[in-house]
């Protein structure tokens, strides 16, 4: 069984244009001529780096149509929902040295801790499924307390 991947509707976008550029490059590269297989008696570099090239881009590819095959949607969760912590989800929090955070809860795809995006499948986002505001939770090697002041979720 394929894995689910959860993602925006604008991470799909991303991944689609993404996928069309490649297939494009590899049409390009294919069209523009092919470096013979040898030079005198030993194989031809140009032609290995050409194969490694076509390997790698068809690769890229194959993962890409992977997850728009297997993508599941992430959207906002019913009104009588939205006072737990989802994917999708914006959570605001105070540690315990009173210092402000908040992350988004994304599928790992998505996750880039540097933009405030945390997966669900990270210790921290896995910490913080369920939760609501007023929770505490515990999150790091340090046992950091983060209690959650805010659950939102932003319109699709």
């Amino acid at each position: 069984m394929s894995n689910i991947y959860f993602i925006t509707k604008e991470k799909l976008r991303e991944i689609e244009r993404e996928c069309e550029s490649i297939k494009r490059v590899l049409q390009e590269k294919t069209f523009n001529g092919v470096p013979n297989l040898l030079e005198g008696s030993d194989t031809n570099p140009d032609f290995a780096i050409y194969q490694q090239t076509l390997d790698e881009l068809n690769l890229k590819i194959e993962e890409l149509e992977n997850v728009v095959k297997n993508h599941k949607i992430i959207s906002v969760p019913p009104e009588k929902e939205r006072d737990k912590v989802q994917l999708g989800a914006k959570i605001f929090l105070k540690d315990s040295q009173s210092k402000n955070a908040e992350f988004k809860l994304v599928g790992t795809i998505e996750a880039n801790p540097f933009e405030g995006k945390i997966s669900n499948e990270s210790p921290a986002g896995m910490a913080f499924l369920g939760k609501k505001a007023g929770d505490t939770v515990q999150i790091g090697p340090s046992n950091i307390n983060y209690k959650i002041l805010k659950i939102q979720y932003e319109s699709a």
